[in-house]
């Protein structure tokens, strides 16, 4: 008889987790609820949708979410392969046309006939072996039984959403293209702003009205994914230091550098539609509508989608979850993605590659595996997982998180290098391992 897994969850982790446990064999009942109970952020029914931003971020491997990208294309991800054949300019960052990219995954989940999709919705969690990857918006339901299973306080924080113009909205007089440093040619539309231009954006900001803080257990904001208003309110020059930064940057027309700057980063394959880099914010409609249209360049600006701030959920991993990702109270059920506390497309993706290994080994009888702390993967596996950790937050990927280098004195880019080259090393052989005993299906 044909060894089952149940998935819990369509998106990136879920996915992942799904195509991995399909391509050694083993079937998957993939369970997702949408469009039958629909979220605070998502727009469509279609599996893995990219509900905030279309960049998966630096694909430099001496940045550690660029090496997580190449450790997880050598693993064979579905997510990476399918991100590549969707990425738009984005300078030196992985970015993707957003629909392109969640059709390209449905459509190759849907070929699979190892998986069987499931439009429904669960309140309880499976008896049998399951990877629930439902991710940061949870229905209730689940969420309860979740918290209940954890003997764990959920914990809750605020993610945000940033606006989308049409491309031919967009005054290409007012506005230039090019890349921070050069890096990446004219992949950005920068909107200058001179310094009264800058004071007067921040104070509009400032002052607009705001959508009403929920009743949340908690209102934590995590520090990778801040609202405008947030970042504006602990100085007059955050955001002229944060995503308004405008270092490596030069009008043409001035042949001077602006006092800030607002880019706007292609969102889908044919260039019509533009995100605003950085300005997730909780803002009312009709205050962005009129803020946003300040900005040189997006006076006449076309919205096709506004700013909003949405409930993200996260469990205590350290205290539930051993380092195969399984949980401790029910080892039969193996969590990934952001629920589990990693932040970031890439960094879910990659939680959900590892579940839906090891559940596949399990389902096999194989003893499941748990990546090299050396790695990216396995650095933030370590991170979730260490149980003396107890001020726990969502952690992006980062260098941070790697132990030490045998040589101190590696310093700088050269350091960066050496993580990952020692990473890249230790991830060839733990793909060598993680393949060993799964034969791949026909």
């Amino acid at each position: 008889m044909e060894p089952r897994v149940t998935v819990v969850g369509g998106g990136l982790a879920g996915c992942e987790a799904a195509f991995q446990l399909a391509r050694h064999g083993v079937g998957v009942d993939l369970i997702e609820m949408r469009p039958l109970r629909g979220t605070e952020a998502h727009e469509t029914d279609q599996l893995a949708e990219l509900v905030c931003s279309n960049s998966l971020r630096s694909d430099d491997v001496s940045t550690a979410i660029g090496l997580l990208h190449e450790e997880m294309r050598r693993l064979g991800s579905l997510v990476l392969q399918v991100a590549d054949a969707h990425r738009v300019p984005a300078g030196g960052s992985l970015a993707v046309d957003r629909r392109g990219f969640s059709q390209a995954v449905t459509a190759a989940i849907l070929a699979l006939p190892e998986v069987k999709l499931h439009r429904r919705e669960l309140d309880a969690l499976p008896s049998e072996l399951a990877v629930v990857a439902t991710g940061p918006l949870t229905a209730p339901g689940l969420s309860q039984a979740l918290a209940g299973l954890c003997g764990a306080e959920h914990l809750f924080f605020y993610d945000a959403i940033a606006p989308i113009v049409t491309a031919e909205s967009i005054d290409q007089d007012r506005v230039f293209r090019a890349s921070r440093w050069g890096k990446g040619g004219d992949d950005y539309i920068n909107c200058p702003l001179d310094r009264e231009g800058y004071e007067g954006l921040v104070a509009d900001i400032l002052a607009a009205e705001k959508v009403p803080t929920r009743d949340f257990e908690q209102a934590v904001h995590f520090e990778g994914c801040l609202p405008v208003e947030e970042m504006a309110r602990r100085g007059r020059d955050t955001l002229a230091y944060g995503p308004l930064k405008p270092v490596g940057l030069v009008d043409p027309r001035t042949g001077r550098r602006p006092w800030a700057v607002v880019q706007l980063r292609q969102d889908d394959a044919d260039a019509r539609l533009f995100n605003l880099v950085g300005f997730q914010t909780r803002m009312t409609y009709p205050e962005q509508r009129r803020i946003l249209r300040t900005i040189p360049g997006l006076e006449r600006a076309e919205f096709v989608r506004l700013g909003s701030l949405h409930r993200n959920t996260f469990i205590r991993s350290p205290q539930v979850l051993d380092p195969t990702l399984r949980l401790r109270a029910r080892p039969h059920l193996l969590l990934a993605g952001q629920i589990i506390g990693v932040e970031g497309y890439v960094e879910s993706a990659s939680m959900g590659w590892l579940a839906g290994i090891n559940a596949a080994r399990l389902a096999l009888g194989e003893a499941p595996l748990i990546p090299p702390e050396t790695t990216s993967i396995g650095s933030l596996v370590r991170y979730i997982t260490t149980p003396e950790r107890r001020d726990f937050q969502p952690m992006n990927a980062n260098y941070g998180l790697f132990p030490p280098l045998d040589d101190p004195r590696v310093r700088g880019r050269d350091r960066k290098q050496a993580h990952a080259a020692r990473a890249l090393a230790a991830i060839d052989e733990f793909g060598r391992r993680a393949r060993a005993h799964l034969a791949p299906a026909a």
